[in-house]
């Protein structure tokens, strides 16, 4: 019997909130940023991102900056941190059941998200799923260097890096019987519509629009 595929992206689908725009608040909690020059520009490209005009090259130089300025060390307990006060309060139990759901069908589980992999990848793991793709912040001799490694994984990008990730695996889209996307935001419409299952998620208007219109389910996970 075939395997079937089960993509989550993360920020508002599988958590109940922004895990990059709050990492950016938890940063200028804690003293580490400076709250009046970084919030707004925060808060400008996380409205960007929902128009679907995100630039997101600007947005990754800005976003990515504050992990060049700390040791891996340092970043990694702040992300301890960041984990127990922010994240697991939006890790909701209707997502992990739908998660749970899918691995006790054998299915194969990747979380795919535009945020970064230092932010994103303790996430994944506390949902019990081993693979994530997620923008690549790059490193350098064991340190951030504050620019991005490869391509980005939003919108077209998500294209891209999932047939990456597959091929160095031996595989296609194609030898998945049933593949499964699931999301919240317009901005993943291009890899929506290659699997044989999209789900719009707590979805935006944009993707609400378009789900109805092409007959695709319509779940809340909050």
């Amino acid at each position: 019997m075939k395997q079937n595929l089960a993509l989550f992206d993360l920020d508002n689908t599988l958590l109940a909130g922004d895990s990059d725009y709050n990492w950016s608040l938890f940063l200028i909690k804690q003293g580490l940023l400076d709250e009046k020059t970084h919030h707004e520009r925060n808060e400008q490209f996380y409205l960007d991102y929902k128009n679907g005009n995100l630039d997101i090259y600007k947005f990754l130089a800005f976003q990515l900056k504050p992990l060049s300025e700390h040791s891996v060390a340092d970043l990694n307990a702040l992300h301890a941190k960041y984990m127990d006060s922010v994240i697991r309060p939006m890790m909701t139990k209707k997502a992990q059941d739908l998660v749970n759901q899918h691995k006790a069908q054998g299915d194969l589980c990747l979380v795919i998200t535009a945020t970064n992999s230092f932010v994103t990848k303790p996430i994944a793991q506390a949902y019990g799923i081993a693979h994530l793709i997620g923008t690549d912040p790059e490193m350098v001799n064991g340190a951030y260097t504050g620019g991005v490694a490869g391509v980005p994984s939003f919108q077209e990008g998500k294209v891209t890096r999932l047939k990456l990730w597959l091929a160095e695996r031996g595989q296609v889209l194609a030898d998945f019987e049933q593949s499964y996307f699931y999301s919240d935001s317009h901005n993943d419409l291009p890899l929506m519509k290659l699997v044989t299952h999209p789900v719009a998620v707590d979805a935006d208007a944009k993707l609400t629009d378009y789900a109805q219109q092409h007959g695709w389910p319509h779940i809340s996970l909050r």
